[in-house]
């Protein structure tokens, strides 16, 4: 009995100070008092969560995202207008922005959210983002950004300031909600990579009973819904309105001319 393989699910990691959902395959980048990233077999995607305490209020958030973002040293940063998001949990307010960026490995793009907890003299601002490299972007978008947010502090010491955002992750209700996205895209991927593979098993039965009869499978230019099997003597074919073929291996041939009736040439499928 052939074995079927499941899409994996997300996983819950704990480090030394924050606790992630992490991506079949994934693995820990860093993993400090300050930062905690999340990092793809093939290291062209990337969830992150940094941090810091005692920044004075009113700090500008895209400031804070473009600073922490050239930690990563790309080329050609740039960020779009900020739109207002949801918070994390422990923080006030978020300003969510898209970011574009170059590497030797070619462009990335994604998307950052800046989170900011006042208190009396300053705050607390922490970036979650997702990125990846551009092509592959659209099969991230829906559901990467919310496992970022799921980067959740477990130690009071956290951004260097206790008390701030911790969580059970494994009871949040935003956890619940990246679990869905991500069951819900990695199903499609799925289904899709099982779709390609029973198309691939046609193509290679059909080519196999092409080889096998020493026929090869022609376009019918009166109807498409019916292709036409001829042998392999000919390498050019011809056909009629009632159905009658003519076979030929001279590629100048044209039965056309000097015949009252249409033919018009075959094309392999």
């Amino acid at each position: 009995m052939q074995q079927i393989h499941t899409p994996e699910e997300l996983k819950i990691g704990q480090g030394s100070y924050f606790s992630y959902a992490l991506p079949p395959g994934w693995r820990v980048g860093e993993d400090g008092q300050f930062a905690l990233t999340l990092v793809s077999a093939d290291n062209k995607a990337i969830t992150v969560m940094v941090g810091n305490a005692g920044l004075m209020s009113g700090y500008p958030a895209g400031r804070f995202i473009y600073e922490k973002l050239m930690a990563l040293q790309p080329n050609g940063l740039t960020l779009s207008e900020p739109v207002r998001a949801n918070p994390v949990k422990g923080f006030q307010e978020a300003w969510q922005f898209h970011v574009s960026y170059r590497l030797p490995g070619g462009r990335y793009v994604g998307e950052a959210v800046c989170h900011i907890s006042n208190y009396y003299g300053g705050c607390v601002m922490a970036m979650t983002a997702a990125i990846s490299e551009d092509t592959q972007w659209a099969s991230y978008a829906s559901w990467l950004p919310q496992v970022s947010r799921q980067i959740a502090a477990t130690n009071g010491a956290a951004f260097g300031m206790r008390g701030i955002m911790q969580q059970n992750l494994q009871n949040s209700v935003a956890f619940g909600e990246a679990m869905k996205a991500y069951r819900s895209w990695s199903q499609k991927n799925w289904q899709e990579v099982t779709d390609e593979r029973n198309r691939s098993v046609d193509r290679q039965n059909h080519q196999f009973r092409e080889n096998l009869g020493a026929v090869n499978t022609w376009s019918n230019p009166y109807n498409s819904n019916t292709p036409i099997e001829l042998s392999t003597q000919y390498q050019h074919y011809w056909i009629d309105q009632q159905g009658r073929i003519l076979g030929t291996n001279d590629a100048t041939a044209n039965p056309n001319q000097g015949s009252t009736i249409e033919w018009k040439q075959l094309k392999r499928k």
